[in-house]
């Protein structure tokens, strides 16, 4: 069964982006969040990344019309009864995103696809949560997700050909480059991702050289878009630290301990451009 509607759970940084690139492919788009306000605020971030589209001829103001129309923002879980395919992009708990997939394997068809947008948890245990955990499957988006091609998609122990083989056709259809990983700490982008940039960090806080610099040797000598302060900043350093707790209490591995300058800075609040400050001032 092909996918004609899909949900999103969260319409934050990552879900508002989800919703773009499916409304754009042409999919009708339930946009879930635990308040209106919150989910017409994810609506209005899709607005304005489309209208930039069309202020640089990438995107026809006729295509970011249709767009907008296919986007439906609600506050009512119920609401994604009719969905296909819903992609969870919740914070990074597991508690939660357990109790999101047993309410959504209440909610949904027993043969629409459940995702989770997660860039480190288990995705064993979250299907696990759920009925028919078959249909489970990870689709891990890259920020911001209407310019990343990158589409990794990993598999629980329990995730179906079938399943991989429908998101792969989803994946296709919104222009993005997948990658299939099993289900591992970290997956392959956040565990290689992650090892850069605590790396980066130890480097900063053992003055070996400035923020800046450390970022120009891997944008000028690796060829990539971004730094890792950089993009630890763009992530955000609290979920940065979330995740290297995880990586380094389900690998015990050195290259995940988190520095005690990530601590101090989640600590004392600057958690990167959300909050005007990280390793740089914003």
């Amino acid at each position: 069964m092909s996918f004609q509607t899909v949900g999103v759970v969260g319409a934050g940084t990552m879900g508002h982006g989800i919703a773009h690139v499916s409304a754009q492919a042409g999919f009708q788009v339930v946009l879930f969040d635990v308040t209106r306000a919150a989910a017409q605020a994810g609506l209005s971030k899709i607005e304005k990344n489309l209208t930039i589209g069309v202020e640089k001829k990438k995107v026809t103001p006729e295509a970011r019309a249709e767009a907008l129309a296919r986007i439906r923002v609600t506050e009512a879980l119920a609401d994604l009864a009719g969905c296909q395919l819903v992609i969870e992009a919740a914070p990074e708990k597991l508690a939660l995103k357990q109790e999101l997939f047993r309410n959504l394997s209440g909610l949904c068809a027993a043969d629409a696809v459940l995702a989770t947008n997660t860039s480190s948890l288990s995705l064993t245990e979250i299907a696990a949560a759920a009925t028919n955990p078959q249909r489970v499957v990870g689709l891990h988006f890259f920020n911001p997700v209407h310019l990343m091609k990158l589409l990794e998609v990993v598999r629980a122990l329990q995730t179906s050909d079938e399943t991989v083989e429908r998101v792969r056709a989803y994946g296709a259809a919104i222009g993005k480059q997948l990658i299939v990983v099993k289900d591992s700490p970290g997956f392959a982008s956040s565990r290689l991702g992650v090892a850069l940039g605590l790396e980066a960090t130890r480097m900063l806080e053992e003055g070996v050289a400035s923020a800046e610099d450390i970022d120009q040797a891997m944008k000028l000598g690796y060829g990539h878009p971004m730094g890792p302060l950089e993009l630890g900043d763009l992530v955000g350093l609290d979920v940065r630290l979330a995740i290297a707790e995880y990586l380094y209490a389900e690998t015990g591995s050195p290259t995940f301990r988190p520095p005690q300058l990530l601590k101090k800075l989640v600590r004392a609040g600057k958690l990167g451009k959300k909050t005007g400050e990280g390793f740089y001032r914003y």
